[in-house]
């Protein structure tokens, strides 16, 4: 390991000093999360035709297949979904598990301060969360592979799920069909989340700055991809110093607070929505109070 972590070093060096203190980049990724055990849930509902199944899948699609475009200095980026047309017609659970996953805006990293912003709207309320970067414990493998013509290394980390990343969930096992045939549970009572997520990330010293996808960073080299539980988020296209140069900044829309903060008030929106029997009622709505 010493071997290979000295070489990697050397391997850094040699692509650093060709990079200016101007240097920016673009880099295009496709993320995908797999929605298997909520499609094979949808099996045991009696009531519901495969049109409605097929449209139902249409819009998880829709909602867990993105793009994002990720700008990037030596120490500052920012990541942002493409835009797309929201589709019309959206079932009440996709709604219900859009408002739980928080539409995200532009999510803002300063690896030399070690801090991010992000802008995301919750149950029609706009929300700026500011904190510090996670500090993953990564360890660097010798594996590699290629991505896009470049040269990438393998790296794994553990780290806690968030209970207010709704791609982490997953579905119950089906234990009592009785229960389930008497309209008694509700869709949050129909999910799981794992207590830890396990990261397998590749990220090219070719590229060296800490940057990549959402919140990860810290490796010696841009992440490429990203395995976090069920989702992967893959570069398809990387360019590199950038004619049109883009202003990198933080988004400044929305009441300032901190993901501890956000996180709670998510939770406990979920649970007031569990408690009034959400996922049964098309008509059901939570509105966010100031």
């Amino acid at each position: 390991m010493f071997k290979f972590t000295f070489a990697l070093i050397a391997y850094v060096l040699s692509f650093s000093a060709g990079f200016a203190q101007d240097f920016q980049g673009m880099a295009v990724y496709e993320s995908k999360t797999s929605t298997a055990d909520f499609k094979a849930r949808m099996q045991f509902n009696k009531d519901m035709t495969p049109d409605m199944q097929k449209m139902i899948e249409d819009r998880m699609k829709s909602m867990f297949e993105k793009t994002y475009h990720l700008f990037f200095s030596r120490t500052t980026s920012v990541y942002k979904e493409e835009e797309k047309l929201e589709a019309a017609g959206q079932s009440t659970g996709v709604r219900i598990m859009s408002n739980m996953m928080g539409s995200g805006g532009s999510f803002y990293k300063n690896t030399k301060d070690k801090t991010y912003t992000v802008d995301k709207e919750f149950m029609g309320k706009e929300f700026l969360i500011q904190d510090s970067l996670p500090n993953l414990a990564w360890k660097l493998e010798s594996e590699t592979k290629q991505i896009g013509g470049y040269n990438c290394f393998k790296a794994t980390a553990i780290r806690e799920a968030s209970k207010t990343d709704f791609r982490n969930f997953r579905m119950k096992k089906k234990e009592d069909e009785k229960k389930e045939e008497t309209g008694k549970t509700n869709l949050l009572d129909e999910l799981d989340l794992p207590k830890e997520i396990a990261i397998t990330a590749w990220y090219t010293p070719e590229i060296p700055i800490s940057q990549g996808p959402e919140n990860y960073w810290g490796l010696p080299g841009l992440i490429l991809e990203v395995n976090d539980g069920k989702t992967t988020i893959l570069c398809s296209k990387v360019v590199l110093n950038l004619k049109d140069k883009v202003e990198i900044k933080a988004p400044t829309k929305g009441e300032e607070i901190t993901q501890k903060k956000y996180d709670e008030t998510v939770i406990k929106k979920m649970e007031e929505f569990r408690a009034m029997g959400g996922g049964r009622n098309g008509s059901m709505q939570i509105r966010m109070g100031n």
